[in-house]
């Protein structure tokens, strides 16, 4: 079956850097869009970012442009989240999240916490 699963999350303090990984496994995973959401505590879940299916078009929050970059690794069936210059308003559960057959899957999301 469709399985995301999310990880690299952790503690880090204010201007580090952590990288996200997404492990897709039970689709085409080169041929869908994949996107990394986030949800900090007492608020909705928010896009941050987008990578097409050939990682030819990428979107990003503006919140996070300049600072996070999405890619992805087809053949290993790997998307990351490189997060740079993190700020205290970054803290989140980050998800990522493929769109199949117009339902959602959703992996089950890891912590990042910035934080000094």
């Amino acid at each position: 079956q469709v399985q995301l699963v999310e990880s690299g999350g952790g503690l880090v303090q204010p201007g580090g850097s952590l990288r996200l990984s997404c492990s897709a496994s039970g689709f085409t995973f080169s041929m869908y869009g994949i996107s990394w959401y986030r949800q900090a505590p007492g608020k909705s879940r928010e896009l941050v970012a987008f990578i097409s299916s050939n990682g030819g078009s990428r979107n990003y929050a503006d919140s996070v442009k300049g600072r996070f970059t999405i890619s992805r690794d087809n053949t290993r069936k790997l998307v990351y989240l490189q997060m740079n210059s993190l700020k205290p308003e970054d803290t989140a559960v980050y998800y990522c999240k493929a769109v199949l057959w117009g339902r959602d899957h959703w992996g089950q999301g890891t912590q990042v916490t910035v934080s000094s």
